[in-house]
């Protein structure tokens, strides 16, 4: 049974176009082939790369932080209570008001102790800053690098210049030992953003990311198999242009004094970057860094991916073959990436609104940062500012009847 599994997957027909088979693509006069059996290094790579990801995080981005002054909120913890902490942990993490007093009356505590309990509790399952800060040098640092080297694979090609290229002898087109460590690289990179999803920060778009996460890898994956690789270190080397896994958005930009810092110009940078600033305080350099990283992502994946991209993995190739399943699986896979982008293209084009506006740019993907002061406003709003939990009398106003 699973020998006829395995022919049935390995078909050529799934694969390859018509009157190919797999001989065609085996390594002879000294050409070589993609071989499916290739990836299989990914996966130890892919650990390797949490590996360095942890000392990278510990011995650079943990200093940077310092130097950069990037402080941790501190965070009042939530009183040990156990009638609570079952309500949390196996009911719901925001009860709803019946909840609530329902909650007071069995803890012995009052409504608003309750209230602020889970807000504490909630504040405590958040990341820190810190863990914020780290993950986003980490992703910025390989991106950076994964771009830099992408353009040296493809800058060269004539493919890189004239999409009809990427089809020219398809699929007999020998591999270059520069593609092969690119796509390696690439893919063992995304394994470890899977195998690490659960442990790192987590938004409210996270089901979104392990779809982008799983399409991506079947992406690589299959272009691979079917050697359409000529189009997969464009696409990868496209999507590394903008910084696309996991984070697209900046997290509580906002307009602020100037900062004496300069603005890098290099159209390379990406939310990471952003975030590394804007958790660093330098809140102006944050914003332009995130109105740099708008055009580009708009543009890179909503004009030139659609447009050239696509259009190049959609109709150049019924130019040279009939479709095949292969051919209908890669540009399904394409549509369902471009769809992503869709949706996080949303999400920018809103914080650029509210940019543009002069309010608050926050990660749409984010949940907000809960404090205790939120009883407090409900009575400045009634009645003044408050200073240790009482009014602040204003002894300069002047009565009127």
């Amino acid at each position: 049974m699973f020998q006829t599994l395995y022919s049935y997957f390995w078909w050529e027909r799934l694969w390859l176009p018509a009157n190919l088979t797999w001989a065609d693509l085996e390594d002879r006069d000294g050409r070589v082939y993609a071989k499916a059996s290739d990836l299989y290094i990914t996966l130890p790579l892919a650990f390797l790369f949490l590996v360095v990801r942890h000392l990278f995080e510990t011995y650079v981005a943990t200093p940077l932080a310092g130097l950069l002054n990037v402080k941790e909120k501190v965070r009042l913890k939530a009183t040990p209570n156990a009638v609570l902490e079952k309500f949390y942990a196996a009911t719901s993490k925001h009860p709803k008001q019946a909840d609530v007093e329902m909650l007071s009356k069995k803890s012995g505590c009052t409504v608003r102790q309750v209230e602020r309990w889970f807000r504490r509790r909630r504040n405590q399952d958040r990341p820190s800053l810190l863990k914020k800060f780290r993950e986003a040098s980490w992703r910025f640092t390989f991106y950076l690098i994964a771009f830099i080297a992408g353009m040296a694979v493809i800058v060269d090609k004539p493919w890189f210049y004239d999409l009809r290229e990427v089809w020219k002898g398809y699929p007999i087109q020998s591999m270059l030992p520069s593609q092969y460590w690119y796509y390696m690289i690439e893919l063992s990179f995304y394994w470890s953003l899977l195998f690490s999803i659960a442990s790192d920060v987590k938004r409210k778009d996270f089901k979104e990311q392990i779809i982008h996460h799983v399409a991506t890898i079947i992406l690589i994956s299959f272009s691979w198999f079917a050697n359409y690789i000529r189009a997969g270190t464009l696409i990868m080397a496209l999507h590394d242009s903008s910084d696309y896994l996991l984070e697209v958005s900046v997290t509580s930009c906002h307009p602020a004094v100037p900062l004496p810092v300069p603005l890098p110009s290099s159209p390379l940078l990406s939310p990471q970057s952003a975030k590394m600033f804007n958790y660093a305080g330098w809140r102006n350099t944050c914003n332009n860094i995130f109105i740099v990283f708008a055009a580009v992502f708009i543009i890179t994946r909503l004009v030139i991916l659609p447009f050239w991209i696509m259009h190049c993995t959609v109709f150049y190739p019924l130019d040279l073959y009939p479709a095949f399943f292969g051919y209908y699986f890669f540009n399904f896979m394409m549509v369902v990436l471009q769809s992503l982008h869709i949706f996080w293209a949303y999400l920018i084009i809103r914080m650029a609104q509210k940019f543009i506006t002069g309010k608050v740019v926050e990660d749409e993907r984010s949940d907000r940062e809960e404090t205790d002061n939120s009883e407090e406003e409900e009575e400045v709003a009634k009645n003044g500012p408050l200073s240790n939990g009482h009014p602040v009398l204003n002894n300069n106003h002047r009565k009127t009847d």
